[in-house]
């Protein structure tokens, strides 16, 4: 049974009252049990929301992190200083990162390398954009980032490595990803770890969906076979509104 996850990214989102009140009212909620649910603040925030979590499940994940330990890399954050607050889980690779920062493969592939020597998890987000969608290349796309980010790595690591598809082309746009177009990536993508590893490693990782969910279509998305839970954008600032889609399962 492939763990079922809800992750919240807040981008550049809430200072720290705000994440306060939020936090607040998520810890109000009532989760389903069998969901895994996460929420990825910003640096600043990490560390205050990890202590008002303490007594939740909520877990707190990183939106991102430097490849290397240390160094003269002002502004950067390394994977030794997030696990000494206590994280277990990073996001790499997100569609923003690779787009207005310019984050290649190989530079990714260093920041896996550098996550999983430190024991964090990893979820790591791959998908195509509009123009890649409309000339039918989003399998090819999305089989290269995965080929030079993070198929080189053993079987056993893939242990630590969740995959979240986001059709970037969906994602305040104005277009739409239906949900078997996201079924159809899932399944496209559990097949590239079949043919790259094993059938045994495909079935048991799970590839969250990140086109722009939200309660009115969470329930028909999280139906799909291949879909294991979300990566949420703005439906993740409001507690509510990430509640209904966590408990859409």
């Amino acid at each position: 049974m492939r763990d079922q996850i809800v992750a919240g990214n807040w981008k550049m989102n809430c200072d720290i009252q705000e994440m306060k009140t939020l936090l607040s009212d998520l810890k109000k909620q009532d989760f389903k049990e069998e969901v895994k649910v996460m929420v990825a603040p910003s640096y600043t925030n990490l560390y205050p929301a990890k202590e008002l979590l303490e007594d939740s499940r909520i877990e707190v994940a990183a939106q991102n992190m430097h490849e290397a330990e240390s160094g003269a890399f002002t502004g950067e954050v390394s994977a030794k200083m997030l696990t000494s607050l206590g994280l277990k889980t990073v996001i790499l690779g997100h569609s923003e990162r690779r787009s207005i920062y310019k984050e290649s493969h190989e530079l990714l592939a260093a920041k896996v390398k550098s996550a999983l020597a430190n024991g964090l998890h990893i979820i790591f987000c791959i998908g195509e954009e509009l123009e890649a969608r409309k000339s039918e290349k989003q399998v090819e796309v999305v089989k290269k980032q995965l080929t030079d980010s993070v198929f080189g790595l053993s079987a056993s690591e893939w242990d630590k490595i969740t995959l979240a598809y986001e059709p970037v082309w969906a994602i305040g746009t104005g277009e739409t990803a239906s949900s078997q177009q996201a079924q159809d990536m899932h399944a496209e993508i559990r097949k590239m770890i079949a043919d790259t590893y094993s059938s045994a490693v495909a079935e048991k990782i799970s590839i969250l969906y990140g086109g722009s969910v939200k309660p009115n279509n969470a329930q028909e998305i999280f139906a799909m076979k291949d879909v294991d839970g979300g990566l949420i954008g703005g439906a993740a600032l409001k507690a509510k509104d990430f509640t209904q889609i966590i408990n859409s399962f």
